[in-house]
């Protein structure tokens, strides 16, 4: 068994499975992300005709439906999904006996599972077909001007703010992988797993290793067709960066600039972005238990450290919505934000509504991330690092809710 470590490319893993004589390669996937680039190591296993290696996927980001019908279809080897270390072990194991006895399996690891909610069917459509904008979204609705143009940094913020804001169910049971007990309801199990939570962020304080920090801002924008132009000031003269977003091929139509006011329509409009992290400290120590094989601290520490990155975005999209002056349209708790009960849309690069990565670099350069330590590029996979990092435009249309586009 050779660890090599986390955040590791795919060149550097064949590298080591070519040295070592590797019967098999694990890869773990703790981030949304994650999945993407699953993807592409496959396909580059493919290129270079190492698909006999036979790859074990599992963490929070993959599900076993994915792994086996989605990623099966593009691997010419065997792609198995571990749901815990146990089951990997125990994949491995009949990897191991296959290999000593001679006598194969040809499904095992190959074949596609069967998929219980049926696949929508690509739909094959002439973009010149598709519509300008989506019809269901209006555009008289109000522009709200924003408290300030161009981006500031933050730092400082109290770790109990944060921890307000955190999906105690993706924590619990995607990152840190707990199960209910057999007949205990969730309440029952979130109490049971809250005191863990609360060692973690108090451990967290008293180390000084999640380090919260973030830079955010408001700039003049304009949709033009399925673009949208981030101008340098509001005389809107001079383009600064544009984004280009997805449109859905089928009805509503829906695409991300869609919500603010077109270009031919000659009125102003505005989008916030932000991108805020946990630092570099608790990727470092993370990685120091996953290098000292302590794999429980390590999960419960990267995970606290993701979900506590994600739960200060949740944070300060309110604070964006405050400011903004739209927060009164919230819902009345916390838990209903997760169900994006609010006005106006957050979306992140990588999902499907907006899944080009190396749009992680446009808005770093845009919000000018150095500030605060920040780094994407594409020898990272145009994602952040430190590793507990993540950025977002948000939209004030009261139609900008999650949808899923592709192009």
């Amino acid at each position: 068994m050779h660890n090599i470590g986390i955040k590791i490319g795919i060149n550097e893993m064949i590298e080591k499975v070519k040295e070592v004589g590797a019967d098999a390669l694990g890869m773990s996937g703790l981030l949304v992300k994650s999945t993407i680039i699953m993807r592409d190591n496959l396909l580059e296993l493919n290129e270079q005709g190492l698909s006999d290696i036979p790859v074990l996927l599992g963490g929070a980001a993959l599900t076993r439906s994915y792994v086996e019908q989605d990623l099966r279809k593009i691997y010419d080897g065997r792609v198995l999904y571990g749901k815990d270390a146990f089951e990997g072990l125990s994949t491995l194991d009949k990897l191991m006996d296959i290999k000593k006895s001679g006598v194969d399996d040809p499904d095992f690891g190959r074949k596609v599972g069967e998929r219980r909610i049926p696949r929508r069917e690509k739909v094959e459509v002439d973009p010149s077909t598709l519509p300008a904008r989506s019809p269901e979204v209006e555009t008289d609705n109000t522009v709200f001007t924003p408290p300030f143009l161009g981006s500031k940094v933050v730092k400082g913020i109290g770790i109990d703010e944060i921890a307000e804001y955190i999906n105690e169910t993706a924590l619990y049971r995607n990152q840190w992988q707990y199960r209910p007990n057999a007949g205990e309801t969730d309440e029952d199990f979130k109490s049971r797993i809250r005191p863990i939570l609360r060692q973690q962020l108090s451990d967290a304080k008293a180390s000084g290793v999640l380090v919260p920090q973030l830079v955010y801002g408001y700039f003049p924008v304009n949709a033009d067709g399925d673009d949208l132009v981030v101008y340098t000031d509001d005389t809107r003269a001079t383009e600064q960066t544009r984004f280009h977003y997805p449109r859905q091929k089928v009805a509503p139509f829906m695409c991300i600039s869609d919500f603010f006011r077109s270009v031919e329509s000659g009125e102003p409009d505005y989008a916030a972005f932000h991108i805020v992290t946990m630092g570099q400290p608790v990727s470092e120590k993370a990685a120091e238990l996953f290098a000292a094989n302590k794999y429980q601290d390590y999960l419960e520490l990267h995970g606290i450290g993701v979900e506590m990155a994600e739960a200060l975005a949740e944070y300060w999209h309110h604070r964006i919505r405050t400011e903004w002056g739209f927060v009164e349209e919230d819902g009345p708790t916390i838990a209903g934000l997760f169900r994006q009960q609010y006005r106006g849309g957050r979306y992140s690069w990588g999902y499907p509504a907006c899944p080009d990565l190396e749009d992680n670099a446009r808005v770093a350069e845009l919000l000018e991330a150095g500030r605060i330590g920040i780094e994407v590029s594409e020898e990272t996979g145009w994602q952040y690092q430190p590793e507990q990092t993540t950025s977002a435009i948000i939209c004030h249309h009261p139609k900008s809710k999650y949808f899923v586009a592709r192009d």
